[in-house]
């Protein structure tokens, strides 16, 4: 069981930092959407999160940051703004989901500390 509490803490924290770091590319990629030039970046971490947590590996897993695929602007820009808030609804989404999962670990530990005590 704590090998399982373990793998599912690591995968937890990994979601939360890759959730933050796709936050944080998302409200630089809105930003930037009149600048010219600009690339707007992706932020992916789920596949390595998953195939972490299906090899039972507590490795902390990280996130990676690529240049968008969308197609550019006159200007050389490439940000969309209706992808920028949909990714950005959607991520918030997780995020929430993601530390009330971490919340309900806490809450079980907490518990159970309260019944050896």
């Amino acid at each position: 069981m704590t090998e399982i509490a373990s793998v599912t803490s690591a995968a937890l924290r990994s979601a939360v930092e890759g959730l933050g770091a796709r936050s944080r590319a998302i409200a630089d990629n809105i930003s930037n959407i009149q600048t010219p030039g600009f690339q707007a970046r992706r932020v992916a971490f789920e596949d390595a999160v998953a195939a972490a947590a299906g090899s039972g590996s507590r490795a902390r897993t990280g996130w990676t940051q690529a240049l968008s695929l969308e197609p550019t602007r006159l200007d050389g820009n490439n940000v969309n703004l209706d992808t920028e808030t949909l990714q950005s609804l959607d991520t918030g989404l997780r995020y929430q989901l993601a530390l009330r999962a971490v919340d309900d670990r806490f809450n079980i530990v907490r518990a159970a500390l309260r019944t050896q005590g």
